[in-house]
């Protein structure tokens, strides 16, 4: 160290030069590189290139949040129009195939040859029941003129309910039908009857209504059959005001065959 402030001295005195100002020991700066104060990870953008981003980002956003919304909306609206087919779809189903309990209105089951009585010795005689019930909100009596008869399979029978408005004011009524035990309704078969037919009622009026109905011969072959001795047909009526959507799901009277000479 001594060595090297003699060789500055002797250089001081070269320059002329007072040895405090001259080749003063400066002590060394650090130099801090900007890439060293960056946080780690850093890219490098501007804090333009970050606003754009940031704006894509929210863009993509919002428009996810839009087709959600449209798809949510088409949903509902699917939903919606579902649930006003249902149930006509639904009974016209239940109405070809004789599902829980409904009366068979399937034409192909009115072929002649099955409208033809079986031989008592063939078949056994089933009792055929006949019940009626009223909505609150219509004020009618309605009841069935028997309350039982008996037929084969294959044998046409006709029967009659009757109803009269004991309301104030004209009265429009609607009703339906079902059968029980359930699995028999699929052999029920209509010729003609009154169900989800509109009957408009005077104070006071009354109205006689028909059923005209048979069993199919194809009851006798199912084994599910065996224990049914007795088949119910019921039938409720409502006040049309407040049963709307009921309409007719039943085909078109049936021409009988004409009785032999």
């Amino acid at each position: 160290m001594d060595r090297y402030k003699s060789v500055l001295r002797t250089v001081c005195l070269q320059r002329q030069r007072p040895l405090s100002t001259c080749c003063a020991i400066r002590r060394p700066t650090l130099t801090v590189q900007p890439s060293l104060t960056q946080p780690t990870g850093f890219t490098g953008r501007s804090s333009g290139s970050c606003r754009f981003y940031s704006s894509s980002r929210q863009q993509k956003g919002n428009n996810s949040n839009t087709s959600a919304g449209l798809y949510t909306a088409s949903l509902l609206f699917g939903m919606l129009g579902l649930s006003y087919a249902a149930v006509p779809l639904y009974r016209l189903f239940c109405a070809s195939t004789g599902y829980n309990g409904t009366v068979t209105t399937d034409r192909s089951k009115f072929a002649p040859e099955r409208l033809v009585p079986l031989a008592p010795s063939e078949a056994r005689r089933i009792r055929i029941t006949f019940e009626s019930n009223t909505a609150d909100a219509l004020p009618w009596s309605f009841k069935p003129e028997l309350r039982e008869l008996y037929v084969v399979p294959g044998e046409t029978a006709l029967t009659f309910y009757k109803a009269k408005s004991k309301a104030k004011t004209d009265v429009v009524g609607v009703a339906t039908y079902n059968v029980t035990p359930w699995r028999a309704g699929a052999y029920f078969n209509k010729i003609q009857c009154f169900c989800f037919e509109e009957q408009r009622l005077s104070p006071g009026e009354d109205v006689d209504m028909p059923v005209f109905f048979f069993i199919d011969p194809d009851f006798l072959d199912d084994p599910y059959m065996k224990d049914v001795t007795t088949i119910t047909l019921g039938y409720t009526l409502f006040n049309s005001a407040h049963a709307p959507g009921l309409a007719p799901v039943q085909p078109s009277p049936i021409a009988m065959p004409a009785p032999a000479a």
